[in-house]
């Protein structure tokens, strides 16, 4: 199955995705159904193991929309088993240099691009049930999603290196772990935080790779606007934001009631 992220990148156009860290395979239904491009299943942060995000995973494949996995570290066999239960991308946490980046390469393709490791039977090529190990191979490695986080000061100053990886596709800004490596935790609005993720994407812009990060409401229209392709928005995230708006409207229409009496 092709890579719908992939084939919007190459017409210039974004993917928007919502970020999982609760296990559940009907959240992953509804984000498909609610018309979400793709699905973060986030092991670093999250309650996600190995079985319960092969489950969702099955479960965003049925709803059409593309599973990508941060894993909970970048070692080549957990990022492998990810990938062999059908994962379309691996969204590699702290890659901070040039070298760190082409190890997450290498434990996503296959050789030559790589070194992942291959077996047969694997859900990931169909149990090899109705095409060749050969063709799963060619084409897991065109189509399989590399992202590589910028969150640290280090990666920062790396990025034109990191971008210049081959097989790297994204570099994601992510502004939490970001703002505390440079010494505002928490703060990713503050002065001289901004201005940095605002001249990071400009520069993965500039290497020719997709940007990407993550936001809320306020913060989506201008990232579009700055070009970044790769975007979501966590779970959590989306539901305070509608409760708030389903909350207010509520309190709105009570007092009006109570004027009208």
């Amino acid at each position: 199955m092709a890579n719908k992220m992939k084939d919007k990148f190459l017409a210039g156009k974004p993917a928007l995705g919502l970020s999982m860290m609760i296990p559940s395979i009907q959240l992953v239904e509804m984000a498909g159904q609610l018309g979400f491009d793709w699905v973060l299943l986030d092991c670093e942060h999250g309650a996600l193991n190995l079985e319960t995000v092969e489950a969702m995973i099955i479960a965003a494949e049925a709803n059409g929309i593309t599973p990508i996995v941060r894993p909970y570290k970048n070692e080549p066999e957990l990022i492998g088993q990810y990938l062999d239960r059908g994962a379309k991308g691996i969204q590699a946490p702290h890659v901070n240099t040039a070298e760190e980046a082409q190890a997450i390469v290498n434990a996503v393709k296959f050789p030559p691009q790589g070194n992942r490791s291959i077996a047969v039977g694997t859900r990931a090529a169909g149990y090899g049930f109705h095409r060749s190990m050969a063709e799963y191979v060619k084409q897991a490695n065109q189509d399989l999603l590399v992202c590589v986080q910028i969150e640290e000061k280090q990666a920062v100053t790396n990025i034109e290196e990191i971008a210049a990886v081959p097989g790297i596709d994204v570099l994601f800004v992510g502004p939490s772990d970001l703002s505390q490596s440079l010494g505002h935790p928490g703060e990713a609005s503050h002065p001289e935080i901004k201005p940095v993720i605002d001249e990071a994407f400009s520069r993965i812009l500039a290497s020719g790779k997709i940007a990407g990060t993550a936001g809320n409401l306020p913060t989506t229209t201008k990232r579009l606007e700055q070009g970044v392709l790769y975007y979501y928005t966590h779970l959590t995230t989306l539901l305070a934001y509608a409760s708030d708006e389903y909350l207010k409207n509520i309190e709105s229409s009570l007092k009006s009631n109570e004027v009208r009496k």
